[in-house]
């Protein structure tokens, strides 16, 4: 059955990779992207499926013009990829609040902004999907990645609590969360980098001089990854949260086990906190 998509940053990488799986499947589709030439030759072989608008995510009023856009052109909206997104690979002393702040409207108030357009056409139809492309990052913490990560760890959090409004109204919501990708993720997250700190060298320049020998040879395909959108979006039950990728899983998973072992441990301490408890706080675990 046919669908109708609206993708955000579908001008390179996974965004165009979802836009031309989806085409190619059958489905309608909103491509958007902020140069919207770089989807001309796609426009050119989905001349009747494909339509193409400029968007800049963190425009409001921009987001809205972008779903009216697409109720205009196909009469309704049932897919939502919130694709947009970048990464800077900073210490989070040396950021500046502007790009700080950018990465934060870009990654976490792109998708804020363009869902809320869209779910309220979504809830009135009882039906729609809206998958958000967040990233291993959003569970685990790396670093020199502090806005980026912290922009995916809140847009699992938004995810979930999405799911749990609007999975009753026929709404289901997911969030991928991709490792490493032969996109150009990694070569953007490593460029134009101003110089570290020298106390910083051992970790965010770590990051850095792996980035550099990382980039193009990534584990995830992200024509792979297009393709389980595309099979997600069909789904009766997707799940909220998806990894993507052996890395991912892998990174993900030694996190949260480091994660259970520090609640266990100091489980002691976290009940001791309960009011009306009388016995004194006990000692904290020794490491």
């Amino acid at each position: 059955m046919s669908q109708v998509w609206l993708i955000s940053g579908s001008g390179a990488g996974l965004g165009r990779d979802i836009a031309e799986a989806a085409l190619a499947a059958g489905h309608r589709v909103v491509a958007t992207a902020r140069r919207v030439e770089t989807l001309d030759d796609l426009r050119s072989r989905f001349p009747e499926t494909l339509k193409v608008t400029a968007l800049d995510v963190t425009d409001e009023a921009a987001c809205i013009d972008a779903v009216r856009f697409t109720l205009d052109a196909f009469g309704q909206l049932d897919v939502l990829v919130n694709n947009a997104g970048y990464g800077q690979l900073v210490p989070f002393e040396q950021m500046s609040s502007a790009d700080y702040r950018a990465q934060i409207e870009t990654n976490l108030f792109g998708v804020v902004n363009l869902t809320r357009a869209a779910v309220s056409h979504m809830r009135e139809r009882r039906s729609g999907r809206v998958i958000n492309v967040s990233s291993v990052g959003g569970r685990i913490g790396m670093p020199g990645m502090s806005a980026y990560q912290a922009a995916k760890w809140a847009v699992g959090g938004l995810s979930e609590v999405l799911a749990t409004e609007l999975g009753a109204l026929g709404v289901h919501v997911t969030a991928i969360e991709p490792g490493g990708m032969r996109t150009d993720w990694a070569r953007r997250a490593g460029a134009d980098l101003p110089p570290f700190l020298p106390d910083y060298e051992s970790t965010v320049g770590a990051l850095r001089n792996m980035l550099s020998g990382y980039a193009g040879n990534e584990t995830g395909d992200p024509v792979r990854v297009a393709e389980v959108v595309l099979r997600l979006a069909a789904h009766p039950r997707p799940p909220v949260r998806l990894l993507l990728g052996s890395d991912a899983a892998k990174y993900a998973g030694e996190a949260e086990q480091a994660r259970r072992e520090t609640d266990e441990r100091w489980l002691a301490i976290s009940r001791s906190t309960d009011i009306g408890a009388t016995a004194a706080l006990p000692a904290f675990p020794a490491y």
